[in-house]
């Protein structure tokens, strides 16, 4: 892969691919987008890389490459919305303070403590296993409880 210019611009796009991001989205979030156009919703998303694109020195192009969705989850409840978007603001002042963008938004800059506190109020991965092994013992029984 040819090496870029540390000032190369490069263009990014969505690969077609987007199951994983449908998968993500409930269907009366769907509807909605489809009903309300201009509607958003609030996501966490993992991109990988999957091609890019290079021209030669003397092509007036930028450079690209693909992304395709890996994994996503929407937020559907309010409170959840709310921290996402704050997240979001503080991730934002952070960039704006590494001098990346131009302007800083309000409120609180420390982008820790506001995940921090999205994900207190979030199941853990063992509150997640207990849970799901409640569901597999029960469906454990009640395919007992059928013969």
């Amino acid at each position: 892969m040819p090496r870029l210019n540390e000032d190369a611009e490069v263009e990014v796009k969505l690969d077609s691919a987007g199951a994983m991001l449908q998968q993500a989205i409930p269907a009366i979030l769907r509807r909605g987008l489809f009903e309300a156009p201009g509607s958003r919703i609030v996501a966490v998303v993992e991109f990988a890389s999957t091609t890019y694109t290079g021209h030669a020195a003397d092509e007036d192009k930028d450079p690209q490459v693909k992304l395709r969705v890996k994994l996503a989850e929407v937020a559907t409840e309010g409170d959840t919305i709310r921290l996402l978007r704050e997240v979001q603001r503080a991730m934002y002042r952070q960039r704006k303070m590494n001098g990346t963008l131009d302007e800083i938004g309000p409120g609180s800059q420390d982008v820790e403590a506001t995940v921090a506190a999205l994900l207190a109020e979030q199941p853990t991965e063992v509150e997640f296993e207990v849970h799901e092994e409640r569901k597999r013992a029960q469906r454990g029984g009640n395919r007992a409880e059928q013969f």
